[in-house]
């Protein structure tokens, strides 16, 4: 039979709890596993349980959180485990479940588990965190490998600039190949190769190319968005035709040009929160433009800032005037809608720039657009 207590848990986690286990069986367990976490929201508010107590079940108290993530994970189904273990870590601070290396091992590795590490990773002892990197690198290797493609068919057919692609010229010769492939032509009698077919090389040679400069929002509701913004940056700098900055701020700035190739080291060091001053920001950008008519800005902030709008906007103003291009993200994932000042968005897309929130793979195929 289903018990009082099961249906209010069933109510609360709504359709992913629906018909998740046979309640005959195994409603006790449930119960407790439940009762563990969600029994936080309901102590002491006069809910009773299945005795007419009033209290919560002993057995459910004394489950500690290894036992409490290996019964969920045989209850529930994959979506309703991650959930918990999300509002575990974020609604009811059971940070435990992130300095604990046994329990860290049976956490299921994602983008939510990713966050709740760079949230709650200043708590964690060294050996710990040397396994949160390592989780967190594991994951951003996926993101970062799912993303590249997308990225890289969103470019695909578009006519970039100053492409050589396999172009028979010499200096696209490939000499090795060519002699590698035809040696089976060599005449002993002339000593020489024959060279039946000649190859060239289908390197992308570019000159000239593109500079993107990335300015990141770090504040505290920018989490998705500098994880996002971290991977694509990486993307885009492997990218032959594309030069890439990357910096984040809040009142202060600091470039991070140097290290695009480690997205997780940089998310590992990012400090959320604080302040914000995009003036600063754009005021950097204004200084490392070399070339106004081939460099993308893009900044990626809620565009709530801390100091004189005016300010912001003339700064931004004078990037548009020059001759580059300004892309405003309020939010880069892929929920792609964020809070953010709309006032602020509106001037700035009145004084010529692009605001739009994006998926990492819409900024690709915009950039693409730009490019060709």
């Amino acid at each position: 039979m289903n018990s009082p207590m099961l249906t209010r848990w069933r109510l609360i986690l709504g359709e992913f709890a629906e018909g998740a286990v046979p309640l005959d069986a195994e409603s006790k367990d449930m119960d407790q596993a439940l009762a563990f976490l969600y029994g936080r929201e309901y102590a002491g508010r006069g809910m009773r349980d299945d005795d007419g107590t009033g209290r919560g079940g002993k057995e459910a108290s004394s489950l500690a959180i290894p036992a409490w993530i290996s019964r969920i994970r045989k209850l529930f189904p994959q979506k309703t485990v991650e959930l918990m273990q999300k509002q575990a870590v974020e609604k009811y601070h059971l940070t435990e479940i992130l300095s604990d290396p046994e329990i860290l091992k049976t956490m299921e590795p994602n983008f939510d588990l990713l966050k709740s590490i760079l949230t709650f990773r200043d708590l964690m002892s060294g050996s710990v965190k040397t396994m949160a990197y390592k989780i967190v690198e594991d994951i951003m290797g996926e993101l970062r490998k799912k993303l590249e493609s997308r990225v890289r068919r969103a470019f695909t057919g578009k006519k970039l600039p100053h492409s050589t692609l396999g172009a028979k010229i010499f200096r696209n010769f490939d000499f090795k190949r060519t002699v590698r492939a035809n040696l089976k032509n060599y005449s002993a009698e002339h000593k020489t190769i024959a060279a039946g077919k000649i190859y060239f090389n289908r390197n992308i040679r570019r000159y000239n190319p593109w500079h993107i400069i990335i300015l990141v929002d770090e504040s505290g509701s920018m989490l998705n968005s500098v994880i996002y913004s971290s991977v694509m940056a990486a993307i885009f700098s492997r990218m032959p035709f594309l030069s890439v900055r990357l910096a984040i701020f809040d009142t202060a700035l600091v470039d991070l040009s140097g290290h695009i190739d480690d997205p997780v080291g940089i998310l590992m060091k990012v400090q959320l929160g604080g302040g914000t001053d995009i003036y600063g920001a754009f005021e950097w950008a204004k200084h490392v433009i070399t070339e106004p008519q081939k460099t993308i800005v893009v900044l990626v902030s809620d565009l709530y800032d801390g100091n004189d709008y005016r300010r912001m906007y003339r700064s931004a103003a004078d990037i548009i005037e020059g001759g580059s291009r300004l892309f405003i993200l309020p939010a880069l994932d892929y929920e792609a809608a964020g809070a953010y000042d709309r006032e602020a968005a509106k001037h700035l897309s009145a004084l010529g720039a692009s605001v739009a929130a994006l998926t990492p793979d819409a900024l690709a195929e915009w950039v693409g657009s730009v490019l060709s």
